[in-house]
């Protein structure tokens, strides 16, 4: 199987990258994707907000943007999947194209802009959904809503009722100004109308918050406060990135969020200080260039409970999930660790 997605990897670079990224979501509807099924461990099992997860590794939002292969991404070896970004009306997002590969740099840019088949579409999808999976929703807003934070509340409504957790998306940097309600008093209200809508909810899911990477020192600090306030159950760091800091390959110049390997320095700093900010009161859920297992427990030993991956899966393929959650197994086992938890913020001085 390993060499037949590695052929398969090959042929789809070739290809553009949105009709190739098209082309893996079939391959896991029809089960031509690695599927090693659940992974655990007695060191993996973790608590994730109240949530258990047989390995701490995860599946971004952005991959299956409408939910279309959650019986393959349920065999695929991650711990959680999030799909995702959802807004109350479909759209169509940004002119294409709008996704880059930056094959030097193992990364992507991407200004999709939030397109997606609405919260109708993706909450029937989520209703027929594997049961022995932990799935999340990224919750967004529509481009031209006249009122942007209600239409985090409605999709929550919506579809609360389908997954495990939920999380507020404030920061793509595609839709314009979204990320003005990351300030403080924008997103107290917006939370407390998204916190208004979990509490409708006959299950009381877990509601994370997804910040960017490119947030100052006392940004963050502001963010701590409002999370611990607005009584949030974890915070998602980070998002894509608008610093092109250190680029060598030819896209990259594009508009859009950068994601990928450049990205995995920068969102471990903004880990550890909101590690830091937070005080363990908050689950953290690191993701940010995750490539293989030593880079996934960095994340972990920074601060956070869980760590997500999605760009290095176009370079590594889906198996990767299955590699690092192996890595990762074998790194606590050299460390000492009886489970993961005991790992968690265990070197985020080094990262401050």
């Amino acid at each position: 199987m390993r060499l037949i997605e590695q052929v398969g990897l090959k042929a789809l670079r070739k290809m553009d990258p949105e009709q190739a990224h098209g082309l893996a979501i079939k391959a896991l509807q029809t089960g031509l994707a690695p599927a090693p099924g659940k992974m655990t461990s007695p060191r993996l099992k973790c608590d994730l907000a109240g949530l258990p997860l047989a390995n701490p590794i995860g599946l971004a939002a952005g991959f299956d943007k409408n939910a279309e292969a959650l019986n393959g991404l349920s065999k695929s070896g991650f711990g959680f999947v999030e799909v995702g970004a959802a807004t109350p009306r479909p759209q169509d997002g940004n002119a294409k194209p709008r996704l880059f590969r930056l094959t030097e740099d193992k990364a992507a840019i991407n200004r999709f802009g939030f397109n997606n088949q609405g919260m109708d579409a993706i909450g029937a999808r989520l209703a027929q959904r594997p049961k022995d999976m932990v799935l999340g929703l990224n919750l967004g807003a529509n481009k031209d809503s006249e009122d942007r934070a209600r239409d985090f509340a409605t999709v929550l409504s919506q579809c609360g009722a389908h997954v495990d957790f939920a999380t507020v998306n404030v920061s793509s940097p595609n839709t314009e100004k979204l990320r003005d309600l990351q300030g403080s008093a924008a997103l107290t209200a917006l939370l407390k109308g998204v916190m208004d809508a979990r509490a409708m909810l006959e299950r009381q899911i877990p509601v994370f918050l997804k910040i960017a990477p490119d947030l100052n020192d006392a940004e963050l600090a502001e963010i701590a406060d409002v999370a611990l306030v607005t009584g949030v159950q974890g915070i998602i760091t980070t998002n894509t990135t608008l610093s092109r800091e250190g680029l060598q390959s030819a896209h990259k110049d594009q508009a859009g969020g950068l994601s990928g390997a450049p990205l995995f320095e920068s969102s471990t700093r903004v880990l550890a200080k909101m590690s830091s900010l937070t005080d363990g009161k908050l689950p953290l859920i690191g993701v940010g260039g995750v490539s293989n297992a030593q880079q996934a427990y960095a994340k972990i030993c920074a601060g956070a409970s869980a760590v997500q991956l999605y760009t290095a899966l176009v370079y590594g393929g889906l198996s990767l999930a299955g590699d690092i959650v192996r890595g990762l197994d074998e790194l606590l086992e050299k460390d000492g660790h009886a489970n993961v938890k005991d790992a968690i913020g265990s070197k985020r001085s080094d990262w401050l």
